[in-house]
């Protein structure tokens, strides 16, 4: 490697924050010894010597935003809550996560889940809440044992349990495994489905600030929006406040995924670029170029080479006309088929759809057909035409936000890659030989690579 090299990726590596993936290399990492041995816990006490309402304009000022797609300011969700109205109040934390390509929440929770536990404690001190629960996704086992094992560890150690708020102020925490569907990862159907009913979002308002879970007021969070304020706590608003931009603030982390030399998790500053973070993983496989990429999953726009150097916080991106979302960097290089990736994605779409609405259970269906014409070498360019005709009428006219997560990959890919749909329909099918790239190679591919 070249001087020049090596001091661009000093510099790269100076970009990153690592604090909740700090100790991820710790054989011990997630246990409450080794939490507390790289001062865990020690946020909670600072909190609870603060009055709640305080507490909660500390993590305002911060400005801390839910990690979880929508970006909304985390202490502006907690004074949402009615105080003094003699109900329950509820937090919840959304450990669904079923995004395709988003992977950050799962390794946090195996290698750091007393920050969560931390950061729950602290947040149902602000809101006044004596229950919270953990909704996490059945399918992650080791996970789901390892949480249920950092909890039973802050139960012995009185930070959950009996005066965990203060004398008199219990604090009952419920792990909550559930049965694997995507559409439980909206807000108010991760509610319903708590509550042992079908998983469906509801008509809001009411919202859940309102009546939540039970009827009753509750805090629906992102596992990382909850795990970021025991440091914001400990550390201080003005180090929080130190990274990211003016209206995104913080740390986060970036899942780098795809046709990437290094894949993984890389925790930097919200503001940081996709060249960098390339830079950071090795960049594209040998010998290969970025095609394209999400900034935030699959329900996001897609982006192309040419946004390399947007700045990836919620205004950046917002303006390079995507979403942050959840961060999940899925970066495709050119052996890769766009219609095929985004057929793939809509065949999800259609299956997680719940069906409550028309425009989704309907629109899907008919999305995945056109596409599949599309690969079969059935298309017309008139399909095209009805593709974004279906699209548009699924986006912002469907009950919940997976209408519009499916029509996005669609809408984006025909604006980026027209040309590349239209040879689809011209060539009687897909140009491309699945078998030299390493995305979504179903059996039928993997046989052909092997005989040929």
């Amino acid at each position: 490697m070249s001087s020049d090299n090596t001091s661009a990726s000093a510099v790269a590596k100076d970009l990153l924050t690592p604090v909740l993936s700090a100790n991820w290399g710790d054989s011990d990492s997630y246990t409450l010894d080794g939490y507390r041995r790289h001062g865990g816990y020690r946020g909670l006490g600072k909190a609870l010597a603060m009055d709640p309402d305080e507490l909660i304009a500390y993590v305002k000022a911060a400005g801390l935003r839910g990690r979880g797609g929508a970006g909304f300011p985390t202490g502006m969700k907690w004074q949402f809550i009615p105080q003094g109205d003699n109900k329950p109040h509820y937090l919840v934390v959304n450990a669904d996560e079923s995004e395709p390509g988003t992977c950050k929440d799962i390794p946090l929770l195996y290698a750091n889940p007393h920050s969560l536990i931390e950061g729950i404690v602290i947040a149902c001190h602000a809101i006044r809440s004596s229950h919270a629960f953990i909704y996490l996704r059945g399918e992650v086992v080791p996970v789901l044992r390892r949480l249920h094992a950092a909890v039973a560890e802050a139960y012995a150690a009185g930070y959950v349990g009996k005066d965990a708020l203060g004398p008199g102020k219990d604090l009952e925490l419920v792990v909550h495994a559930g049965a694997g569907a995507y559409i439980c990862g909206e807000e108010t159907a991760l509610l319903d489905s708590l509550e042992g009913r079908r998983g469906q979002p509801r008509l809001r308002p009411p919202f859940p600030a309102i009546a939540g879970l039970y009827a009753s007021p509750t805090v629906v969070n992102n596992v990382e929006s909850i795990a970021s304020v025991p440091a914001i706590i400990d550390r201080g608003k003005d180090w929080f406040t130190s990274m990211g931009s003016e209206k995104s603030a913080g740390f986060t982390l970036y899942s780098l995924s795809g046709h990437v030399a290094r894949p993984g998790q890389y925790e930097a500053p919200l503001g940081i670029t996709l060249r960098q973070l390339l830079e950071l993983g090795g960049g594209m496989r040998p010998g290969h170029r970025l095609k394209f990429w999400t900034p935030g999953g699959s329900s996001t726009p897609l982006l192309t080479e040419e946004h390399l150097d947007v700045a990836l916080d919620y205004e950046g991106v917002a303006g390079a006309g995507s979403m942050l979302g959840t961060k999940a960097l899925q970066c495709f290089d050119e052996t890769t088929c766009v219609v095929r990736a985004v057929t793939r994605w809509t065949e999800f779409y259609a299956h997680e759809s719940c069906g409550k609405c028309t425009p989704c259970r309907e629109g899907t269906y008919w999305l995945v057909q056109l596409m599949r014409d599309l690969e079969a070498g059935k298309g017309s360019m008139a399909g095209l035409e009805k593709l974004l005709d279906i699209a548009d009428n699924i986006n912002g006219k469907s009950f919940c936000a997976l209408g519009d997560g499916a029509a996005a990959p669609i809408m984006s890919s025909l604006k980026h890659f027209r040309e590349e749909y239209e040879q689809h329909v011209t060539g009687g099918g897909c140009p491309f030989d699945p078998a030299k790239s390493t995305v979504w190679a179903d059996d039928r591919d993997a046989t052909q690579e092997v005989n040929a």
